[in-house]
């Protein structure tokens, strides 16, 4: 039974369970950061891991992803567990928040753009849905914790995610197969969210008189 689960899966619905993974280690590894217990941990990396998702789903008129399966509580609950036995590990390292937020990105991008285009939306919808997806998750996370989102700071973040749609609409084009166009749009959310924080890229700050 679980042989023929795992045949029927699609290439989208993998990457968005490592999305999700991803997502939630971001957050649970940042709930450790501040003192939170291992319930309210869980529940800043669920947030993170579906709340991006939840949006998108409602904009599109679908029922949100998470109601309809109960996998993604499990994979948050994976996610805890892994944080916990691993912790030493994971909580010492200074860029672990980094480099699982970088890959859920890139991921959860991906993930909105094929929704949008599965529902029949334009190109212009299917990136900012793909926006929402990759960038939400983290600013929920990021208040629930007190912190500024990501997104208001100088760095590049969902411009990245901008960047992987525009990937993704002209791998289509070009005729480029599904999957590999899945992931070509993911590395390149990846690599534009890795370079901008290695090489300091940002937008110009909005100044006040």
């Amino acid at each position: 039974m679980h042989l023929k689960i795992l045949k029927d899966m699609d290439f989208l619905t993998i990457i968005d369970y490592i999305g999700t993974f991803a997502f939630a280690i971001s957050g649970i590894r940042l709930a450790s950061a501040k003192r939170f217990d291992w319930f309210g941990a869980y529940v800043v990396g669920f947030v993170t891991a579906v709340g991006g998702g939840t949006i998108r789903d409602l904009l599109l008129g679908l029922s949100p992803f998470w109601m309809q399966q109960s996998s993604y509580l499990i994979v948050t609950a994976a996610a805890l567990g892994f944080v916990i036995l691993f912790g030493k590990y994971v909580i010492r390292l200074n860029n672990t928040i980094f480099i699982f937020d970088a890959i859920g990105l890139g991921l959860f991008a991906v993930v909105g753009v094929g929704k949008s285009i599965d529902c029949g939306y334009p190109m212009w919808v299917g990136i900012i849905m793909g926006t929402l997806t990759g960038a939400a998750g983290g600013v929920l996370r990021d208040t629930l914790i007190n912190e500024v989102p990501l997104i208001f700071r100088k760095e590049i973040y969902a411009l990245a995610c901008v960047l992987g749609g525009f990937v993704y609409y002209l791998c289509l084009y070009l005729g480029v197969t599904p999957t590999l166009t899945q992931i070509l749009a993911a590395v390149s959310v990846i690599v534009a969210r890795v370079l901008a924080v290695k090489y300091h890229i940002s937008l110009p700050i909005l100044k006040g008189e």
